[in-house]
């Protein structure tokens, strides 16, 4: 009889909690805490989530934490056994070589669930539907997108394109949680880091996604030489050296100082096994190198192969 008693008064109580409503302020630390005890989609966060969506369903920190939520319950990890160095831009868990020397790395492979993953980009779409002027909503959308995707990111490419649209055409006042407002210059670097992971997952659609992008970005910022850089980057990788050196040169002839250019054209000039024209680019980085050290080692490796002659 006093277990029963003490049973039911537990039930009497989580009814009342159940009953019981938050401020969304309220909600929103509740969940940080149990999120930070049991991960984003842990034992006991939807229920939350269910009771603050219906509570507050116009709330953009529910929706977002909806989104953390099936984002991560639509995630399963796996170990792969590949023999390369890197796999969509990462190194492997455990490297190691077969009985012939072969490389047989390991690697965490992430497989996710579509209609998880579908849940998940609704709910994103409504928070970037409630304000549409919150960059880091957006870029939420399309990091989780990139990864959904793997080493062949077609969406997330035609994302980049859209946001791309938006800046230039709509010139929303970007906002950034815990940063403020965007302005035109953080957005560039933002693009410029997207670039930059497309180019480092190491397949052919990173690539020639990375290329689409730095083009598409060309066509509102003309020349400029973050995204001219990025091209002859390509077809550095590509080994197609003429192209490459005619778009570091391009840079170069605007500005001679640009860092950027004069490392690329460096290992341009190495990857040719053409000394006059590493030299040539040794000779900028000898003067406009960004510290003493980088121009003393310029110079340095300048002599080295000015006295092989």
């Amino acid at each position: 009889m006093k277990k029963l008693l003490i049973l039911l008064l537990a039930l009497s109580a989580l009814s009342a909690s159940a009953q019981e409503t938050f401020t969304e302020q309220e909600y929103l630390r509740r969940y940080n805490n149990l999120a930070a005890r049991v991960g984003p989609a842990g034992l006991g966060v939807e229920t939350l989530l269910n009771k603050w969506e219906a509570d507050y369903p116009d709330d953009v920190q529910q929706m977002l934490a909806r989104f953390s939520f099936y984002f991560s319950r639509c995630q399963t990890t796996r170990v792969v056994q590949l023999p390369q160095d890197r796999y969509l831009g990462r190194e492997p868990l455990l490297p190691m070589t077969d009985s012939l020397g072969r490389k047989a790395n390991f690697f965490e492979e992430t497989d996710y669930d579509d209609e998880l993953y579908a849940q998940a980009n609704l709910a994103i779409d409504k928070a970037i539907a409630a304000l549409p002027d919150r960059l880091d909503l957006r870029m939420a959308k399309i990091d989780a997108m990139m990864a959904f995707e793997k080493g062949q990111p077609d969406m997330t490419l035609q994302q980049l394109k859209a946001l791309t649209d938006i800046h230039f055409k709509q010139h929303p006042a970007w906002q950034y949680e815990g940063l403020g407002s965007v302005d035109p210059e953080q957005f560039k670097a933002f693009m410029q880091d997207y670039c930059a992971a497309l180019f480092r997952l190491g397949t052919e659609g990173g690539a020639k996604a990375f290329l689409s992008l730095s083009e598409y970005l060309l066509t509102y910022s003309k020349d400029d030489p973050l995204y001219v850089n990025n091209l002859g980057s390509y077809y550095l990788s590509r080994k197609d050296f003429k192209k490459a050196q005619k778009y570091f040169d391009q840079v170069l002839k605007k500005d001679p100082s640009n860092l950027t250019a004069i490392r690329n054209g460096i290992l341009l000039g190495r990857a040719k096994k053409d000394v006059k024209l590493e030299r040539k680019y040794l000779a900028l980085m000898a003067r406009y190198g960004e510290s003493e050290t980088d121009r003393a080692s310029a110079q340095i490796r300048l002599d080295a192969l000015s006295a092989k002659k």
